[in-house]
């Protein structure tokens, strides 16, 4: 069983060689491996998950090298179930990509971009799961890093330049960080696997150790977008297509998460920066959430309730007792699933209405009524309303700080309470504007053109379109006339407008042909225009209701779910079971 253990990190980098090696073309047999192996990476994650709940962590040492040499990697229950959670969720969005390339008639951009840069991403979410060192931990973070900077910016529009650049610079500078924070602590403890340092870290001076402890804290506080270190990313995700922005949102700030608890559980036992983190977690949940309260854009609201949700994770870490860990673990999980969910819902208000600014969506819930649905549950479920898995993850974890009983761990309590209140405001305020109220007068109509290239260059020049009207946005369908009566921002023709040829042929984005309304502009992944329509893709549908009954699955799993996280906290604490796996004790 444990030769299994690489392979969910194998089997996405021998794919994407192969796909790399094939290029734009098969696209048929390229979406069907590509489905394949995450499928693949599924069950093995689900097989990896149940043996290490039976039989204790399973580790392998890649080319028989013991450790400190050699690349060890491990799978204990907390790992088991991060694969698996993440490997559901990144498959279902890759479905919804499939959706939304074919809905745009791109076949080139996900086949020969989007699929191999995704699939990097997978496997360097997998290593970083599974390291059992930090050398490499830091190789899962910089995979990741090189496939979301990718993912981020194609299409290469100035808008997901800026925004790409801006987390390529915080994220090198996490990682510069993270190098020396190794460094250091091979220069003190003469090796960096994980299961070593568990025995030798506690023999460093005090000083030293908790040094070290803040270097990797404030490394994966980046990464997990713990305030004050969460500013890059409301201005970062939302730029990118739906399904990155979807598992970006979802997945990658998890990352960091599970970092903190392995390293603070396995390393660092009873530390010293509990306080720290105690109010970092409090200062997320409020900021965040008072962020999310403040915005109209429906993406950045999303955006700004993730840096808010975080905060009951750190909040379980801090407390550092076997009920605050389970309650983190069953949070990141619960988590995890539904903040993509949202994310994807978004892209399906985006592709259907033209936008996803509150002030200028209503009667959704009357025209579209499934893409009600498929965001109510979710948007309850985050806001913790009983019984979804959200308010299981936070009874648990209020619980855990009511019986820490110290005076952060009250406040922590309430904070909590009120943070969640909070998200149900602003998951009514959601529904009220985009669903319940009736549509304003001037709301898009099908046949709106969304995200041009060359729009974003006269952004540039012109500033921001007024209330976010996406840039080349068309005012009714079939006017024949692009926003501004064929001016894009009032300078210039826009990309794609004019009268409809009536050549009965897709127009081409930038082409300088006409764009009926309704027709479908190809190249949406390439950042160029696309069209909005009332008829949204089967394929993107069925996954977010894939992913919306994943959630309700925790529901109903509830029991056994808080079981699993109980025995992983406990495996956590102890930390004998993963040092034995590891060293061979």
């Amino acid at each position: 069983m444990n030769a299994l253990v690489p392979l969910p990190v194998v089997l996405p980098l021998c794919v994407t060689g192969l796909k790399l090696a094939i290029g734009p073309r098969l696209h048929r047999f390229q979406r069907f491996i590509s489905i394949a192996v995450l499928g693949a990476v599924l069950v093995l994650s689900v097989v990896l998950m149940v043996s290490a709940d039976r039989h204790g962590p399973l580790s392998v040492h890649l080319g028989d090298f013991a450790p400190p040499v050699g690349i060890t990697l491990v799978a204990d229950r907390l790992a088991g179930l991060m694969l698996t959670v993440s490997s559901a969720v990144t498959l279902l969005v890759l479905v919804y990509s499939l959706g939304q390339g074919m809905a745009d008639r791109d076949d080139q951009a996900p086949v020969g971009v989007f699929h191999p840069a995704y699939l990097i991403l997978v496997a360097g979410v997998s290593c970083t799961f599974l390291a059992g060192d930090l050398v490499n931990l830091y190789v899962g973070f910089e995979i990741m890093l090189v496939a979301s900077f990718v993912l981020l910016t194609i299409g290469g529009t100035a808008t997901r330049i800026r925004a790409g650049s801006t987390y390529v610079i915080i994220s090198l500078f996490s990682s510069v960080l993270f190098l020396v924070a190794i460094a250091m602590t091979y220069a003190v403890a003469g090796t960096v696997n994980l299961a070593q340092l568990a025995e030798r870290l506690q023999e460093v001076p005090p000083g030293v150790r908790t040094l070290l402890e803040a270097m990797l804290l404030t490394v994966f506080a980046i990464k997990a977008a713990v305030f004050p270190l969460a500013a890059w990313l409301p201005d970062s995700y939302p730029t990118a297509p739906a399904p990155v922005t979807a598992v970006f949102a979802g997945l990658l700030t998890k990352v960091g998460v599970y970092s903190m608890l392995r390293t603070q559980t396995l390393l660092f036992p009873g530390h010293r920066l509990g306080d720290l983190l105690m109010l970092a977690a409090l200062a997320s949940m409020v900021v965040g959430i008072l962020g999310a309260v403040a915005q109209t854009d429906l993406k950045r609201v999303l955006s700004f309730t993730l840096i808010s949700h975080i905060g009951y994770m750190v909040f379980g870490i801090a407390l550092a007792g076997g009920g605050g860990i389970s309650g983190a673990i069953v949070y990141v999980a619960h988590h995890i699933t539904v903040q993509t969910t949202l994310f994807l819902v978004a892209g399906l208000i985006e592709r259907r209405d033209g936008t996803t600014e509150l002030t200028r969506l209503g009667g959704l819930a009357r025209t579209a009524p499934l893409l009600a649905v498929l965001f109510f549950v979710p948007a309850m479920n985050l806001a913790g309303i009983p019984p979804l898995s959200g308010f299981i993850g936070k009874l648990g974890l209020m619980r855990a700080g009511v019986a820490d009983g110290g005076g952060w761990a009250w406040a922590l309590v309430a904070g909590s309470a009120a943070t969640s209140l909070l998200t149900l405001y602003v998951m009514a305020k959601i529904w009220n504007l985009a669903f319940w109220r009736d549509a304003p007068p001037g709301a898009e109509e099908e046949g709106v053109v969304l995200e041009s290239a060359e729009d974003d260059d006269t952004d540039d020049e012109t500033g921001d379109d007024e209330e976010g009207r996406a840039p080349g946005s068309a005012e009714t369908p079939g006017s024949g006339e692009a926003s501004g009566s064929g001016e894009a921002s009032g300078s210039g023709e826009a990309s794609g407008s004019g009268e409809a040829s009536g050549s009965g042929r897709p127009a081409e984005a930038g082409s300088g042909l006409p764009v009926p309304a309704g027709a479908v502009v190809s190249a949406g992944f390439l950042g160029q225009s696309i069209t909005t329509t009332k008829h949204l893709p089967w394929p993107m549908l069925v996954a977010t209701g894939a992913a919306v009954a994943l959630g309700l699955s925790y529901t109903v799993l509830g029991g056994p779910l808080t079981t699993f996280t109980q025995a992983a906290a406990t495996e956590l604490l102890a930390r004998t079971p993963y040092i034995e796996a590891v060293l061979g004790r």
